[in-house]
């Protein structure tokens, strides 16, 4: 076992987008486990949107990333080291083990995962947080009945993929809104969506809204909302009486400070949000998946026997080495990855 390890810190907070300058590659110690604590060589590292947010020095629900820190992430990996009976070597845990090729965590911490079963990506994306995120907002929030109406913004991603189809498995029809038409054509011909429209084809949110109501004549009875924007612009005024909005993200602001640059560009001001909201009885939830995981054993014994068989799609972009991690990460967040999007580490 090599006794160094490469870690990714976070070098200076980022003003706007995420630079290359941000990040800084450095060599440490491997960490020693300690009582009850595990040491994973990590194969996989997630990337997620959320993490712009803890670039930043601002209030929020989790704490920032401290300059020289590690930059935060779930992965997977191979346990080498274990000081808890829960965990043998040869095992592959899933853990919040930052941008990192080894991590040490406690053993209560971490998530066993078995590659015979289906590939240990997956605990990153379709069975990791993004799905989970899917499948609470849509069942719990967005309290689904079959014919009505659901559109989900960033329909290719891991989270919104998996909202489509329990959508479409509900008996619901599904309207996705992704940006490029090969996303667009992934989300019906991979993911089962209705319809997809490609939100980079129309200049105004008023455009796509047009678009999105002659492919909802019944108007929209749930907003899957990940994206803001232009987008939310779009569909707030096609919502009917009675609809529900779960809230999980807004990534077309994440890069432009708290109150989002280009928040003129909804083509709805914020008179006519809550007036929407008001009048039609609309039920908007915000929701961080982190204070529901004692959901998370029901979202596994329901959906991994799916995504093993097939019933769940799921697209996966896979980054090579450690070093290219903040490459695809700023890529991500401007719309640049395809499906899922992981880095691999060995």
């Amino acid at each position: 076992m090599t006794d160094q390890m490469r870690r990714i810190a976070l070098a200076s907070r980022p003003s706007g987008a995420p630079v290359p300058e941000n990040f800084r590659l450095e060599t440490a110690d491997v960490p020693v486990p300690g009582d009850n604590e595990v040491l994973v060589r990590v194969h996989y590292m997630s990337l997620d949107p959320y993490m712009r947010g803890r670039m930043d020095d601002a209030k929020s629900y989790a704490a920032p990333v401290p300059i020289g820190g590690t930059m935060e992430a779930g992965a997977v990996g191979e346990v080498i080291a274990s000081n808890s009976p829960a965990f043998k070597p040869g095992d592959f845990a899933f853990g919040m083990f930052g941008w990192a090729t080894h991590g040490v965590a406690k053993a209560n911490l971490l998530r066993k995962v078995d590659p015979a079963q289906v590939p240990v990506t997956t605990s990153l994306g379709v069975l990791g947080m993004p799905g989970f995120t899917g499948w609470y907002g849509l069942t719990d929030i967005g309290k689904p009945k079959a014919g009505e109406t659901l559109v989900v913004a960033a329909a290719t991603g891991p989270v919104g993929s998996m909202v489509g189809q329990v959508g479409k498995a509900l008996g619901l029809r599904v309207v996705g809104v992704a940006g490029g038409a090969d996303k667009c054509k992934l989300a019906v011909e991979t993911f089962g969506f209705d319809a997809c429209l490609d939100h980079r084809a129309y200049g105004t949110a008023g455009e796509l809204r047009t678009a999105l109501a002659a492919e909802c004549p019944k108007g929209i009875d749930i907003y899957f909302e990940n994206v803001g924007g232009k987008v939310l612009g779009a569909v707030i005024p096609l919502m009917n009486p009675h609809g529900r909005i779960p809230i999980c993200g807004m990534i077309s602001w994440y890069n432009a400070g708290g109150l989002g640059a280009g928040a003129s560009d909804q083509d709805i001001t914020a008179p006519g949000l809550w007036r929407n909201i008001l009048v039609k009885f609309l039920s908007v939830q915000g929701f961080i998946i982190s204070n529901h995981f004692n959901r998370f054993p029901e979202f596994i014994a329901q959906m991994a026997p799916k995504v093993a068989s097939g019933e769940i799609a799921y697209v996966e972009d896979i980054a090579e080495g450690l070093e290219n991690a903040p490459a695809a990460f700023m890529a991500m967040l401007k719309g640049g990855n395809m499906g899922k999007q992981i880095v691999k580490l060995i």
